[in-house]
Order: structure tokens, then sequence, then C-alpha cells
């Protein structure tokens, strides 16, 4: 039986509680389920996985509940390596792959399987069914998996007995890592293997960030149509906003939603979220919407509160656009990747040469990387499961590779001018400017998928007109 609070109000449990508790339950396995419309794209993705790796056998696990506070826990996600080769969300999981003499692999789930109702498990406990909700049975993950799955809770004794060259994802499940005997070095591979192959996505995941895409398009609207609330709140009223949308047509929001009003906007990650917003400033916006099978969008938008963007507001602005449709254009099956990067950061270090504030010619100040006092960050990042998806793929793989069809990433440049920098006048200071879409390189070039957002500056104003309240 779990370990009880110290406080709690209830000395023990009867014997006469105990057998009333046990007894009276409905049978309530499911036998109507069918295998679920990823499983035949996780099999493929397990099968290019299992090639890489001959003869070894690969523990992926899907990780545990972290503690908030006392017994309160975060929100559960998995591993996003687990749900990727499984399509699975449960906790406590792993998934084997066990190596045959031909090569290849079987695979299975390690599941926590239901609570039995022949002793006290099911209703004593912070995490027990009664109180977090039914889980699946192991039968049933099998029928939507495709997978046979185990008991958890024999996962350690049976890793450790097996005498078998192994590699775990190292990070996500103590108590597996544990039981096994590995190279670190060796299981990094693993987790480089497990982001090189999201770096392609499959058309079942592309559909799925369309529908991330989609739902963060209308959260914008609805934001949008809400902001004179905003007005007479905060920045708060904004990310509310979006999270219902995320909400109600997904899992949650994808990262924690940025909502920079004013000087917060020249902050990167600004994710408090506490600030006034105020007519006249500059509204930084990002957030993305995470689909019930966890892929995210990733978008952002710079709105003028009041609706008009003001002379030097407009003219950063439209310097991020000229520097995105710049990067934008280099998206293409063969280009590199560091090429929309290279396009974007030129073109700002141009603007910012035109302007005084570095010192040219632009060539010479890109070279030395002067542009980047004022854009700071680079230009985009792959997306998908993770809103920085691949991680740790190879940098060959990566970041000095060359893209293809089905590669899904973002195209953010940006301008920030801290309000204490003394270098730019006065009236630039505290402006932010970022825009960021979400695209896919294609075999023609690439599609933006967020593409119903507007972008550039009149289109922007006229979109607040129609819609901001």
């Amino acid at each position: 039986m779990a370990k009880g609070r110290k406080n709690g109000l209830y000395a023990g449990i009867s014997d006469e509680l105990s057998a009333l508790m046990r007894t009276g339950w409905a049978d309530t396995e499911r036998h109507d389920l069918t295998l679920d419309e990823q499983a035949p794209y996780a099999a493929l993705r397990r099968a290019a996985l299992s090639a890489r790796f001959p003869g070894e056998r690969l523990v992926i696990p899907s990780g545990n509940l972290k503690v908030r506070s006392n017994d309160d826990t975060y929100p559960f996600r998995p591993y996003s390596g687990y749900v990727h080769m499984t399509g699975d969300q449960a906790r406590d999981g792993a998934l084997v792959l066990e190596p045959r003499a031909d090569g290849g692999h079987d695979a299975y789930c390690y599941q926590l399987p239901r609570d039995s109702r022949d002793n006290d498990e099911f209703w004593t406990g912070a995490h027990a069914e009664l109180w977090m909700g039914r889980r699946r049975s192991l039968a049933e993950s099998a029928a939507v998996l495709g997978l046979a799955c185990r008991d958890v809770r024999s996962a350690a004794p049976d890793l450790a007995a097996a005498d078998v060259p192994t590699r775990i994802v190292r990070g996500i499940d103590p108590s597996l890592e544990a039981a096994v005997t590995t190279d670190e070095a060796r299981d990094d591979e693993l987790e480089e293997a497990l982001s090189d192959l999201r770096l392609v996505k499959d058309e079942w995941e592309l559909a799925e960030m369309r529908k991330a895409v989609d739902s963060t398009v209308r959260g914008f609207t609805d934001a949008i149509g809400e902001l004179s609330r905003a007005v007479a709140s905060s920045e708060r009223w904004i990310e509310g906003t979006f999270f219902r949308r995320a909400r109600l047509e997904g899992n949650s929001v994808g990262y924690g939603t940025i909502c920079a009003a004013g000087d917060h906007a020249t902050i990167m990650h600004w994710t408090a979220n506490d600030g006034p917003v105020r007519p006249g400033e500059l509204l930084l916006f990002d957030a993305g919407v995470e689909t019930h099978t966890l892929y995210t969008a990733d978008v952002t938008r710079t709105l003028p509160i009041s609706g008009t963007f003001t002379d030097v507001q407009r003219k950063v602005y439209d310097a991020v656009y000229e520097a995105q449709e710049a990067g934008m254009a280099a998206v293409k099956p063969g280009a590199h990747y560091r090429d929309f990067h290279e396009a974007s950061q030129r073109s700002l270090a141009e603007r910012l040469v035109e302007w005084g504030f570095i010192e040219g010619p632009a060539d010479r100040a890109y070279e030395l990387g002067l542009q980047r006092r004022f854009t700071m960050a680079g230009t985009g990042h792959m997306l998908g499961l993770d809103v920085h998806d691949c991680a740790h793929a190879r940098n060959e793989e990566y970041v000095d590779g060359v893209l293809e069809p089905g590669m899904v990433l973002t195209v953010e440049p940006g301008l920030y001018f801290q309000p204490d920098d003394l270098t730019v006048p006065e009236e630039w200071r505290g402006i932010g400017v970022r825009i960021e879409d979400d695209l896919v390189v294609t075999d023609a070039g690439h599609e933006n998928l967020s593409a119903d957002l507007p972008r550039s500056a009149d289109e922007v104003e006229a979109w607040m007109a129609r819609f901001a309240g």
C-alpha cells in the first residue's frame, strides 16, 4: 500500500472497510478497442531504429510523474522519443527492442497495468486509479498500440537478468537506468538516432502539424478579439484566452506562451506575462497549440496594441518582415539548413548598418556577427513533438545538414532594442519585433502552414481593425 500522508485524517484501514472496497465492482475491461491510426507509422519508425542497432537491446522509457509540491505532481508528458516510437502517452512505461539472431528486433512495451480490485491498491495512495483515473489494461494497450505489453513492475529485474548488449535513453527513468549496464557514449548515440528519425515527418505527422497550426491560428484570432480586455487587465488575459483554445482543441499549449507587451518584447523568453498592455506599444505574442497526440505549432506575431504602428515601430517591423521573406525564400529541398538563417541575418545586418547601429559594410558586420546585439537568437528550428524538435540529432543531420521534403521548421527573425541600450536613439529603445511561421519543406519548395495569419504591417493593421475587441 502506498505511504499515506504524515498528517492524514485516517489512522488506518479496518478489515471491514477493506473488504467492502474490494467487492461490488463491474467488469470494465474494453473489448471494442481497435488499432490506433498512428500504429502502422510507429511500426515503420521502430523498423528504422532497429536497422541502426542490430544485435543490441534498446530501452526507451516513457518517464515518471514529477513532484510539484508535496503529493501534487506536474501534468505528465512522456518522453518524445517514446511517443514517436509507440504513439503511446502512458507514464511509468518503456519500449524495448529485443535483438533477434537475424539482426532485427522484437518490440514490446512495459506498461503500468490496471490496479487490482483484490487488494487496496486501487483506492489507496495518491496515484491509485480511483484517484487518478482509469488506465488501460495491458490487453487494451496491446490492442491499441499493436505491441505486446508487459507489467512494468517486472521491467527492472527482467532487464537486469538478461545478458544482452544494451542501450538506454538516460535521464528519463532512474529505476530502469539503474537496472542495466550501459556505456554513456553509446546511450547518447541512441538518443541521437531517435532525434535523427524525427527530422523528416511522415504523412500522419504532417497532418497533426496542420491540426496544431490551424488551432493556433484560431487561438490568435481569439486573443486579438479580446485585446481590449487585456488592456483593462494584463498580458495574462491574452495568455488565458489562447490557453482556452489550446485546451478545447488539443492537449495544451506546446510551450510557455509568450505575451510580451511594451519592453517585455525585448526579452526572448518572457513567460511571466504579468505586465500591463498599453495602447501605443507593441505586443509580441508567441504561442502554439499542442495536439492530443503532442505535436505542437510555434507561431509569433507582433501587434500594435492601438491597432496602428508608429513610424519607428513600422520601420522595425518592415525590416523583420523583409528578413523573414528572405529566410523563407531559402527554404527548399537541397538547400542547406543554415541558408534560411544566413539569408535572414544578412538582411537584418544590412538594415542595422543602414540605420547606423552597427559599423559596416554589411558583409563585414555579418561575418563578425555584429547584428547579434540586436537579433540575439538564431532564425529558426525544427518543429514537431517538441517545440525545439530533434534537439539531440547529429549536427551533420541537422544544423550542418540539407533540407528534405517532410521537414518542418520555423522561420522567426527578430530585432530587439533593449530599454537600457544607449547605442540606439531613445525612441527605438524597448521595441521588440519577431515574426514567426511554421514551414514544411515540399518537393517544389515549401508550404507556410501558418499562412492564414497576416504577416505584413498593412495586413496586420487590417486584421486588427477587423477583429480586435
